[in-house]
């Protein structure tokens, strides 16, 4: 008997997700030597289908590490020490990216907003007037929010403030549940983990990267080691990382990117992901719980639901686990009293969807 043996309760969190059995499997292939011709084979394969998911010419990096080890990759590598970067913050994950930033010895500014609320192209437009920033950051889809902000239009207004200034993106929340084009958007740093829209297990995490950034880094002596991308540069063009990858994750990787772009299709998924959304927004608004997002920027991913303090997380979670299900409850000191959380991302389908509202149903009229 393996713990696989076991009731099973599915993840309606905003990561870990669900995963398939499919991709759980695809983690037992035989362990392989991470120099060997097999490891750069299984590199290259990877690094051609995560340069179509990204929609990038660029290279895609990958680390053994969780979306906040390239978080602060980002910043140590675009971000001179005697330059500023600006951070758009608007919830617990971009304020995470500011502490990293200050941790690392770094100039920040903030431009913020109420949580709740998106960060606007004419906000970042004003913010960059009148002063050089090294880089903005910005959080594509902030996930204690439930907001997905208007990244291309952001991106576009950074690249006419100065071509000095990289945008650098978290996707850690979006990417697979919706649209990125990097090399369209111009985007210079775009990273994201395997934990969210993406449905894999925990400890991979991907970064696009462009020229530009590579160009800035090598102005910047003080890069660290581990995330250095100069250093996964010259890696990479051998189809190799610098220290032991997580080739069990690499292969169940390979099997979900294979599954994403050749099977379901990347326009389909992102429909799915808008499609169960929708079913959130519509099942929540007839039960009486409001949105906590700013209208029209809700997430496709995960939905950030009004609640009272009457209304007992974690007594809903405890009748749902014994139904094979749980969702979340709010996150961060601001949002765990007043907000909860339904994760709709990744390989969860409408029927799953209906299946969670169905049990939520019935603990609601109990």
């Amino acid at each position: 008997m393996t713990i696989r043996d076991e009731k099973h309760v599915r993840l309606y969190l905003p990561g870990p997700v669900e995963v398939r059995p499919e991709v759980l499997d695809a983690q037992a292939n035989w362990m392989i030597g991470h120099r060997t011709q097999e490891s750069y084979d299984l590199y290259a394969r990877l690094q051609a289908m995560l340069r179509r998911s990204f929609m990038t010419e660029s290279r895609v990096y990958l680390s053994a590490s969780s979306g906040t080890g390239l978080m602060e990759a980002a910043v140590r590598n675009a971000v001179r020490d005697e330059g500023t970067i600006l951070h758009c913050v608007n919830g617990a994950f971009s304020t995470r990216w500011a502490e990293i930033s200050r941790a690392n010895g770094k100039q920040v500014d903030t431009l913020e907003v109420a949580w709740g609320e998106a960060i606007k192209p004419e906000m970042v437009a004003d913010a960059l007037r009148g002063k050089q920033y090294d880089a903005v950051t910005i959080t594509y889809n902030e996930t204690s929010t439930g907001v997905l902000g208007p990244l291309a239009d952001i991106a576009a207004v950074v690249r006419e403030a100065s071509e000095e200034t990289l945008a650098l993106v978290d996707a850690v929340s979006a990417y697979m549940g919706a649209p990125i084009d990097f090399d369209g958007w111009g985007l210079d740093v775009c990273l994201t983990s395997s934990q969210k829209a993406l449905a894999l297990p925990p400890g991979i995490a991907v970064a696009a990267v462009s020229d530009r950034t590579l160009e800035r880094a090598e102005s910047i002596p003080h890069r660290g080691y581990y995330f250095d991308f100069l250093t996964l540069e010259k890696y990479l063009v051998r189809d190799q990382t610098p220290a032991t990858p997580a080739i069990s994750l690499m292969y169940a990787l390979e099997r979900q990117l294979a599954d994403i772009l050749d099977g379901e299709g990347l326009e389909a998924r992102f429909a799915r992901h808008a499609e169960m959304a929708a079913m959130t927004r519509e099942w929540a608004a007839s039960r009486g719980f409001g949105m906590f997002p700013e209208a029209g920027y809700e997430s496709p991913t995960v939905s950030a639901l009004k609640k009272e303090p009457s209304f007992d997380i974690g007594a809903l979670n405890a009748y749902l686990r014994q139904r094979g299900m749980v969702v979340s409850a709010g996150y961060g000191k601001q949002l765990r009293d007043t907000t909860w959380r339904v994760a709709h991302m990744g390989d969860l389908t409408r029927a799953d969807m209906e299946q969670l509202f169905a049990a939520i149903d019935s603990y609601l009229e109990s």
